[in-house]
């Protein structure tokens, strides 16, 4: 049976039947193993092209396996090559590797030839490739001598290179006598060849070590042309002596060095042809000259260029394909273009192809009476030639096997033997190479072996594919079964794959796939087993990805890298920066999660990539660092075409830092007017780099330029060269241009300046002209420097005038200017406002009408009325007194005003006066006003003396402002109980010509509280309020002392709570007994035993009126008492405590004032009059109970 693994993979599919596999074939993987007999493979060589180095033995090597192992002979050109015949040649033992040593004695150069090793054993002969065999080699240049080359600037030049053939073919470079590379250019470039190109050459060109270097790698040597000379002079330099002596020969070249089209130095002419073998690089070459310097362009006829392929080398003049096909061959042409035309070069590529495989020959392994092919197929171009051997003879003259049957590039086996064994060689070639492939045919009888170890652990990272091996040999070829579990069945679920090599793959692989598999390989010569077991383990994710970031130069960023894992697996996470390791810098600090970088730089910028490895797998996640600072000033500012008014600013702009440019700011300095001053000119955009600036005339320019990002402006570049402007008449004149006089009979002219800037030229003056405006004058002029005033004396008073200032210099005027309109002085008014009228609005408002003064009479700019007043004399006094007199101004032109703040009942003058920039004119005639009564003031105080048990006294002050004559005075009272419930109000009125009043009949130890005010006829006025207390009667006061000690006591609180429970008590089984039919007066013993010492008091006695809550604003009834079962009933109120802004705690001393404490207020109780929610005092618990 054929023993050969395909490597297509088969789907194992559900059914009844137990999936089982055949495979028909072996893939090249599965090697036969060592402890079986099989034919010799080759499994190392020397490469087919063997370049050696001639200081260094020779080594050509040769290795294979084989059981037995195998015997090895070389050839030699072709012959037997004994090497027990040469001294100098052995064979490392165990192998077919010859050593030739040539270091002691011998020459590279006598083992020059082809060799071809050949591996034999019983089963067969394998045999190597024909290897060639060459010492490298190195040669020196030719000794020449060159001639130092002189031509015209602007022509083209070719400085040949040579190079000695050397093998291999040496690296070449051009550079200076200091080993220093010569730069290239598009004008100046090394062709494939080696020599150097020149498209047109410049004075800088000039050089007398222009010296060619060739590499040989093979033996690290470096060989050098002789130096070359090269001077490139201008026809213009030379002398008429100079040039009579030289001729044209004497020239490298004869063409104009003027400006010319392009043509190319190579290749030459208009086509050419180019070959090159499949596979390798395809390299074009098209270097043109002309002036200016010709652009390379290439393109593909009937066909496009492999964008993935295609790359261009050398500016452009270079175009090359990697990895060549047959698909690439076609025509490429290069276009050579300046600004005086173009040409075009056609080069037509060839690919051929050595022979490549198709179908590499395999191994096959046979068991007795099966059937096998060898197939050999290989393409190539031309199409290579397919010959067969057998253990290294060409199979025509090899001996006859009966099996064996030979068709094209197949030999086809049938019911082959163990003498059927051998080792087969086909050859494909062409003129471009060859390919030679050992492949062997043998024959064996063995039962299953499974070749992977047991009990082989696999993990594998959930959701990704499982791949459990099953490496196994046996010929017959077995057959493969997987098993999952000790009691499973064989698998045959679509989610499985079984690979032809044994291979069980599972693609998705999830937590339930953990378990123990058992693969079973089977042949009609026995079984093998074997058990594997596979572990899923939850994937490495990373949960928190670093971000991007822009950071500014000089600060601190950091990365954030959060990742979980499986609880079994170790990760590693490591950080990298554009791939690499990160930079060994202390600013750079890693924790668990975290990446710092301290103090950026530019060179941080870049993309940090956090990488998380395990054993089973590896994520990442990256980040882009962008660090952004103002931008780098700009340089090599430049200023050309310079014009009288304007010039062109170019600048290179320095690096932005990673942050766009967005403007460029243009400062200047004026060194002639105001050196060290910078000033802004203009501002551009980001993207130019050139400025048209317009300027001044005679001001000598600096300029500077400053360049802004997003993060912030740039310093200020160098100072640009000076530029100094011609000097021009000026083009603009003064302004703020004004005539005012400061005195009645002048005019003051002034104007601001211009600046030196604003001059336009030495000698800066100004011709100040005017004249008046309603006059047939001509104009009057004068000129003046370095000022900013002139008075013109001798004007009429305010008379209107048309004034002009022009500036002048050496060089002219400016522009006519523009004629404004002034005034000469001003003077005093003449004439006060007539027909004064006073009209009394109220109390303390009057309006007051005038008639408007002549325009004429007011000699100035009118800027109002003023109005004088002042109150000459109380009406109620009838004595005249001088008060200060007040002022009121009404702006512009108005004839009427309002009087605010007056006084009532007072007696009031006035006058009005006009009012012009130079001052007030006369005052008109006084006015004189009453005004009316107004209510009066509060009383000035109010004291409240010698308070007796039922008595106290007032005194008090009149009002300060009484506003007319006082009437009366009204005193309204009313008392405070102790629960600041305030008691009947009653209303006394006291004659105006008192200050002292005694109220008699009053409560002892009783609050009343006092409201006080005057009267006049205009109605009444602010009242002043007072409290006030009676004084308390001794004995009284003892004992609600002793009572109030005595309810502040711990033991009569706790006495009180005990009696409260017993009385409750009481009260239910009176309860019970009232249910029972039985009577019990207990309202009358508790009337028998009440003690009358803390009984309320009446209000007879004493007893505070009930104060009402703020809230209910309802009258107190009069006489209101609380009964004996301490209901207190709810009544109305005006007034209470808390609309005078008092507290509701204080005291009272002997003499009435206030020390002692209101019991708390009351919270607000229904109409009903239900018991008050508040606790009881434990006096008044003690009342209510006992």
């Amino acid at each position: 049976m054929q023993l050969k693994i395909m490597p297509k993979k088969k789907r194992l599919s559900a059914g009844r039947v137990p999936l089982i596999l055949f495979l028909c074939q072996m893939i090249s993987a599965l090697e036969v193993p060592l402890d079986l007999v099989q034919p010799p493979t080759i499994t190392q060589q020397s490469p087919k092209d063997y370049i050696i180095d001639p200081r260094e033995n020779i080594v050509i090597q040769c290795e294979a396996k084989g059981k037995p192992p195998p015997s090895f002979s070389w050839t030699r050109n072709g012959t037997h090559f004994d090497i027990d015949k040469d001294p100098l040649v052995t064979m490392k033992p165990g192998s077919g590797t010859l050593i030739i040593n040539i270091m002691s004695e011998g020459k590279a150069e006598t083992y020059e030839g082809v060799y071809q090793c050949t591996a034999r054993n019983e089963r067969g002969a394998a045999i190597s490739n024909n290897i060639v065999v060459r010492p490298s080699r190195s040669p020196l240049w030719t000794k020449e001598k060159l001639e130092p080359i002189t031509l015209r600037n602007g022509q083209s030049l070719v400085l040949p290179c040579r190079p000695p053939v050397g093998l291999p073919p040496p690296i070449i470079f051009w550079m200076d006598n200091s080993f220093q590379r010569l730069p290239q250019s598009e004008r100046v470039s090394q062709g494939l060849n080696g020599d150097l190109y020149f498209s047109n050459v410049l004075p800088e060109d000039t050089r007398e070590d222009y010296i060619c270097y060739a590499r040989f790698n093979h033996t690290q040597t470096i060989q050098q042309k002789q130096p070359i000379s090269v001077k490139v002079i201008s026809v213009d330099e030379l002398n008429d002596t100079i040039a009579a002596n030289l001729s044209d020969t004497e020239f490298y070249s004869a063409k104009s060095s003027r400006e010319r089209p392009p043509t190319f130095l190579t290749p030459e002419g208009n086509a050419s042809k180019k070959e090159e073998l499949r596979g390798n690089v395809l390299s074009l070459e098209c270097i043109a000259e002309g002036l200016p310097t010709p652009i390379i362009y290439w393109i593909k006829e009937d066909g496009i260029l492999p964008i993935n392929r295609t790359f261009y080398k050398n500016f452009k003049k270079t175009l090359q394909i990697i990895h060549v096909s047959e698909a690439d061959s076609g025509n490429y042409q290069c276009i050579a273009k300046n600004a005086l035309g173009a040409i075009h070069h056609t080069i037509s590529v060839t690919v051929k192809a050595a022979p490549y495989w198709i179908m590499a020959p395999q191994n096959l392994v046979l068991s007795p009476g099966e059937d096998g092919t060898l197939i050999c197929r290989a393409n190539g171009k031309p199409k290579p030639r397919i010959s067969w051997l057998t253990n290294g003879v060409p199979v025509e003259i090899a001996p006859d096997d009966p099996s064996r049957k030979i068709d094209g590039d197949t030999i086809i086996f049938s019911n082959v033997q163990e003498s059927s064994s051998a080792v087969y060689q086909c050859n494909a070639s062409n003129e471009y190479g060859y390919l030679l492939a050992n492949a062997f045919i043998n024959v064996l009888a063995e039962p299953p072996r499974i070749l992977t170890p047991t009990n082989t652990l696999y993990q594998v990272i959930a959701n990704r594919p499982a791949l459990l091996d099953c490496a196994f040999f046996g010929s017959p070829l077995p057959t493969i079964e997987w098993f999952k579990g000790a009691k499973g069945s064989a698998l045959h679920e679509d989610i499985y794959v079984l690979h032809e090599n044994g291979t069980l793959e599972i693609p998705v692989a999830q937590k339930d796939s953990t378990g123990t598999y058992t693969c079973v390989a089977r042949n009609k010569l026995g079984i093998a087993k074997n058990e594997v077991h596979l572990e899923i383990k939850d994937p490495t994710r990373i949960i928190k990805q670093p971000e991007y970031a822009v950071v500014q130069r000089g600060s601190t960023v950091s990365f954030e890298c959060k990742v979980k894992h499986d609880h079994t697996l170790i990760p590693t996470v490591i950080w990298l920066k554009d791939n690499s390791e990160l930079p060994s810098d202390e600013r750079f600090t890693t924790d668990k999660d975290h990446l710092v970088i301290a103090d950026v730089s530019d060179d941080d910028s870049g993309t940090y990539t956090c990488v998380a490895n395990t054993t089973l797998d590896s994520v990442s996640a990256s980040a882009v660092l962008s660090v952004v600072d103002v931008p780098n000033p700009p340089f090599d500012l430049e200023l050309t075409n310079p014009l009288d008014k304007s010039v062109q600013l170019s600048w290179t702009p320095g690096d932005d830092n990673n942050s766009p440019i967005t403007k460029f700011i243009i400062e200047y300095e004026d060194t002639m007017h105001e050196a060290g001053m910078w000033h802004h000119h203009t501002e551009v955009s980001g993207t130019q780099t050139t400025a048209q600036l317009k300027l001044s005339p005679y001001v000598n320019y600096s300029f500077r330029v400053m360049a802004e990002n997003s993060i912030g402006r740039s310093l200020p570049s160098e100072a640009s060269e000076q530029y100094l402007t011609k000097a021009a008449e000026p083009d603009k004149n003064p302004t703020a241009v004004e005539g005012l006089g400061s005195e009645p009979d002048n005019l003051v002219i002034t104007w601001k300046p211009l600046n030196g800037f604003e001059s336009n030229g030495p000698g800066l003056q100004y011709k100040v002209s005017w004249r008046q405006k309603d006059g047939d004058d001509e104009w009057t002029s004068v000129v003046v420097a370095n000022v900013s005033k002139y008075i013109v004396s001798g004007t009429p008073t305010f008379v209107p005038y048309l004034i002009k200032v022009q500036a002048l210099n050496d060089v002219g005027f400016a522009p006519e200017p523009a004629v404004v309109m002034g005034h000469s002085g001003e003077d005093l008014p003449m004439v006060a406002p007539g027909n004064v009228r006073v009209n009394v609005v109220n109390s303390t408002l009057a309006e007051v009408h005038w008639d408007a003064v002549p325009l004429k009479s007011i000699r100035g700019h009118l800027q109002g009325y003023r109005i004088y007043y002042w109150k000459a004399q109380s009406s109620s006094k009838r004595n005249r007194r001088h008060i200060e007199k007040k002022i009121l101004t009404f702006q512009g032109s108005k004839t009427h005003g309002m009087l605010p703040g007056l006084e009532p009942f007072s007696h009031y003058t006035l006058n009005v006066r006009v009012v012009n920039g130079k001052g007030e004119g006369p005052a008109s005639s006084d006015q004189v006003f009453n005004t009316p009564e107004g209510v009066p003031s509060a009383p000035s105080s109010l004291k409240i003396v010698n308070p007796t048990l039922d008595s106290l006294t007032l005194e008090w002050d009149p009002p300060s402002h009484p506003n007319g004559i006082l009437t009366e005075y009204t005193l309204k009272y009313q008392p405070i109980n102790s629960t600041h419930e305030l008691g009947p109000l009653v209303d006394l009125k006291i004659p105006a010509n008192k200050t002292r009043w005694t109220l008699k009949n009053l409560n002892f130890s009783t609050r009343y509280k006092f409201y006080f005010y005057a009267q006049t006829s205009a109605g009444s006025g602010s009242q002043i309020t007072e409290e006030a207390v009676t004084t308390v009667d001794e004995g009284k006061m003892a004992m609600a002392s002793r009572q109030v000690d005595i309810a502040t006591q711990g033991w009569f609180i706790g006495l009180m709570c005990a009696v409260a429970l017993l009385i409750l008590i009481l009260l239910i089984v009176c309860f019970i007994r009232r249910n029972k039919g039985g009577k019990y007066p207990v309202k009358e013993k508790e009337d028998a035993r009440a003690d009358p010492e803390i009984q309320p008091m009446k209000e007879d006695d004493g007893t505070f009126g009930e104060y009402s809550d703020a809230e209910d604003h309802k009258p107190l009834k009069k006489g209101s008492r609380t009964p004996s079962d301490r209901t207190v009933k709810k009544e109305d109120s005006d007034d209470s405590l808390v609309d005078y802004g008092e507290g509701v705690n204080g005291q009272f001393n002997e003499d009435g004032s206030f020390i002692g404490q209101y019991s708390g207020k009351k919270e607000k109780e229904p109409a009903e009059g239900n018991e008050s929610s508040e606790a009881p005092s434990p006096v008044n618990a003690m009342n209510s109970f006992v």
